[in-house]
């Protein structure tokens, strides 16, 4: 049985030093017996949205940025939006966890504007194949925690790893603390 489940977060221990997934925070967007797929929440692309998506560049949230996903399929955009109604789905969109869902970018923009409180842009994604993911689990490589909302579109994503880990207390929230250079730890 997975320990896991759409909505949460994947946040990488300290033993991941891949240049890939360290320090990520992974929102899960999907999961069945055919693998695993979610977001990095913190980590901003050097590619400009206005250049990239230059309709959709003002109604992302602050930083506005394209956001590196993950290293799967990085010239397709994934986009999370939260609409400001608690109580109505916008066309082109589908919750995945509280009120943050996804929002298919072949939605007519003039329909997005002024609808979400709030959107963030990602290239690319994170993916595992079936039983990959729970391998790495068993390896301590990542931790499961639960996502907020504010976690999606946190507006200082750098800092991101260090305060979910930190607000779980505890070994975790000690965690927190951890630097590559090991003599400081």
């Amino acid at each position: 049985m997975q320990s896991y489940q759409v909505g949460d977060l994947l946040v990488a221990g300290i033993s991941i030093s891949d240049g890939v997934f360290d320090g990520a925070v992974v929102l899960l967007l999907d999961a069945d017996e055919s693998g695993t797929l979610g977001v990095v929440l913190n980590r901003t692309t050097e590619i400009e949205l206005s250049g990239a998506l230059p309709a959709w560049s003002s109604l992302v949230s602050e930083p506005q940025a394209l956001f590196d996903g993950g290293p799967v399929s990085q010239q397709g955009a994934v986009c999370l939006a939260e609409p400001w109604s608690a109580t109505e789905e916008p066309p082109g969109w589908r919750p995945v966890f509280d009120r943050v869902g996804l929002l298919n970018l072949d939605t007519p923009v003039e329909i997005a504007e002024g609808t979400y409180r709030n959107l963030r842009i990602f290239a690319g994604y994170a993916g595992w194949d079936a039983g990959q993911l729970e391998s790495e689990l068993e390896f301590g490589m990542w931790h499961v925690l639960p996502a907020l909302a504010g976690d999606v579109f946190d507006p200082e994503p750098r800092t991101l790893w260090r305060r979910v880990l930190r607000r779980q207390g505890g070994e975790l929230g000690l965690l927190s603390t951890w630097t590559s250079e090991t003599e400081a730890n």
